[in-house]
């Protein structure tokens, strides 16, 4: 009888590619990151502090739009 070659099942598959495409990839240094995490949280501030200002004009104008 001849051995049968085992192939591996799909999830042993993905386990070794994703591995393999882990390996590739170019990560930050930590410097880097923590600047880029700075922006981030920079921005996501503005953009809150923004639309909250946004808001209270549109309610307001609303609110008046409605007392007339």
């Amino acid at each position: 009888m001849a051995k049968k070659s085992k192939k591996p099942n799909a999830i042993q598959r993905f386990y070794r590619e994703t591995i393999a495409e882990l390996r590739k990839v170019a990560w930050p240094t930590r410097n880097e990151a923590l600047s880029l995490t700075r922006i981030v949280i920079v921005v996501i501030f503005s953009v809150g502090i923004f639309l909250g200002i946004v808001d209270f004009i549109f309610a307001r104008l609303f609110a008046f739009i409605l007392s007339l």
